[in-house]
């Protein structure tokens, strides 16, 4: 990643399948066979030699995960009686409309005069001394007697609330709360519900479900003590029951699941997370579910015979070698109408090479985070293995290595060739994601598929740009970008579509080889867009997601899972 603000992670740990519908968090386990798991079968002495170093390194410090005992919520949806719930929190989302009074200071919203008329008025007057208005961000939790829960809360979500993001912010609200009070038992109810259609109702509950689940999840794998959660059923009230809403609560059980999964390999350290453990952990999601997904791992060897110049370029000056990750889904039945490719980039850590990153900002010491791409793209290989999609086919592609400083590196200046026998001058070898993901895309046009979306922390500017919430898109399609943009808007992510600029590609131009892999810093984004536009087969689709933004949270210092929930999305609504 080039002058990269924030850059992308990975992970090491062993999965343990869910043991039901209910057990929503990603249950971790150590094992000594994960310290040579990844390695590769000895090629000669010489390899041998490689490999025992590798291993080495991999366990630098003795680092292991430790092992987790997931919580296991359950979730229903009931039509009662508010009065009449009984459990630990009772927690109302509250817009500021449904918090307006009468002139005798009494709401108007029959859900919250129903309570406060249960309560003799103690729920007004609390609210008032709380100085709660329903705007965003705000909350409140009153112990009150006189109901069958023990606490009531009040979630504010601002002037309206119709949005997954909204949604999933007052699942997350609800979840930090019962943390807070050590809740086993809860109920979340929507102040006013009564003006949502039956689909929104179904989304609305999902959204919900999904963010007391990621909110209730917390990486205390590499502490050495850690708080259990009490949280242990969830109920919700007022959107309905039935198959329909049990199915889409399973699917928010299926992709917050792989969104955990994607966080978990961001927040590992370098020094756990290699190249082959993130390779062995894409074979765990495949054997997993074995019914939908395969997988192909390609050592550095098989690499070269595909001629990957470009990708292991960039492994060449790293101890811990590259591997080329392939899972594939194909439903178990059933005609495939569409072939979808997946590519993330996947460097376990950037260094930046010869033009290593130094000074303020640099943000070197975040560089474990540059394979947050490739978090994504297995993060939605392992909730599509459980949820399924009929009709569709999907190539999940990785292109794993390290970024490193050694005799054996790339220089500045060095001159690589792609797959497609394309040739790139490097002139900077910081701008190294790129050059891995040059391959990747020329192997996914390879596999006959219609579209490609790679997702990749690509570049600062694109930070600059948008700043840390928003990924920046690039695409020639304007039927694939809409395809993403309305999957994004359904999965609560954001992203904003700028230019392919055609006439910045003459910054691009060698004077001795076919490219550049950088040309400079002005519209860096977009000339990092035109550069992996060469390797795309001209009859696929493409999309480039730059998410070197909103990959990573600055204040709670921990990756976000993005991009998950919109692959899913996307690809959930190709397999229809």
């Amino acid at each position: 990643m080039v002058a990269i603000v924030v850059s992308l992670a990975s992970t090491l740990f062993t999965v343990a399948a869910p043991s039901s519908s209910t057990s929503f968090l990603t249950k971790l386990r150590s094992s000594p066979t994960l310290r040579l798991s990844f390695a590769v079968t000895p090629l000669g002495s010489r390899r041998g030699k490689l490999m025992a170093h590798t291993i080495a390194r991999a366990t630098l410090g003795l680092t292991q995960p430790s092992p987790i005992e997931s919580p296991k919520i359950s979730f229903a949806a009931k039509e009662i009686d508010v009065t009449e719930w009984k459990g630990d929190i009772l927690a109302v989302g509250v817009t500021e409309k449904d918090f307006k009074k009468d002139d005798n200071s009494k709401f108007e919203n029959p859900i919250l005069k129903k309570l406060d008329s249960h309560l003799g008025g103690l729920l007004a007057e609390v609210s008032s001394e709380e100085d709660f208005s329903g705007k965003v961000g705000q909350s409140t939790i009153v112990r009150l007697p006189g109901l069958g829960s023990k606490r009531v809360g009040l979630i504010g979500l601002g002037q309206s609330a119709s949005t997954t993001a909204a949604f999933r912010g007052l699942g997350e609200a609800v979840a930090a709360a019962a943390k807070a009070a050590q809740a086993s038992d809860v109920a979340i109810v929507l102040a006013s519900s009564e003006d949502l259609s039956a689909e929104s109702k179904l989304t609305t509950a999902s959204a919900i479900v999904s963010g007391t689940v990621l909110g209730s999840h917390e990486d205390t794998r590499y502490r050495s003590e850690s708080k259990k959660s009490n949280l242990k059923s969830v109920d919700i009230l007022g959107l309905g029951s039935g198959p329909e809403l049990e199915k889409k609560l399973k699917y928010a059980e299926d992709l917050s699941s792989g969104i955990i999964f994607g966080k978990e390999l961001v927040n590992s350290p370098a020094n756990v997370l290699t190249p082959g453990v993130l390779a062995e952990e894409a074979s765990k999601i495949a054997a997993e579910y074995s019914d939908v997904l395969s997988a192909k791992i390609l050592d550095v060897e098989q690499c070269k015979e595909l001629k990957m110049g470009s990708y292991l370029a960039v492994a060449a000056a790293s101890a811990n070698p590259a591997h080329f990750i392939h899972l594939t889904y194909k439903p178990s039945s059933g005609p495939v109408k569409a072939k979808l490719a997946l590519v993330g980039k996947g460097l376990t850590f950037d260094s930046g090479g010869y033009n290593i990153k130094t000074g303020p900002g640099c943000s070197i010491e975040l560089m474990k985070f540059d394979m947050g791409g490739s978090a994504a793209v297995l993060g939605a290989a392992k909730a599509i293995g459980q949820i399924k999609p009929p009709g569709v086919e999907v190539h999940f592609i990785v292109a794993a290595c390290e970024n490193m400083i050694s005799g054996t590196g790339m220089r500045p200046g060095d001159i690589v060739t792609a797959s497609n026998g394309k040739t790139i001058e490097v002139n900077n070898t910081d701008a190294e994601g790129r050059l891995t993901l040059a391959d990747a895309l020329v192997y996914a046009s390879n596999q006959g598929v219609d579209k490609i979306v790679d997702l990749a922390t690509l570049t600062g500017a694109c930070v600059v740009a948008l700043g840390p919430s928003i990924a920046g898109i690039f695409t020639p399609s304007d039927e694939l970008a809409k395809e993403v943009v309305a999957a994004s808007e359904a999965g609560g992510e954001k992203l904003w579509r700028l230019p392919m600029e055609d006439s910045y590609w003459e910054s691009m131009k060698s004077g001795i080889a076919d490219m550049v892999n950088t040309g400079g810093r002005p519209g860096g984004s977009i000339t990092a867009a035109l550069f992996l536009k060469q390797f795309v087969d001209e009859k696929v689709q493409w999309m480039h997601i730059d998410m070197a933004g909103p990959v990573w949270n600055d204040k709670k210092r921990t990756a976000t899972g993005f991009g998950i929930s919109t692959l899913v999305e996307w690809v959930v609504k190709n397999s229809s």
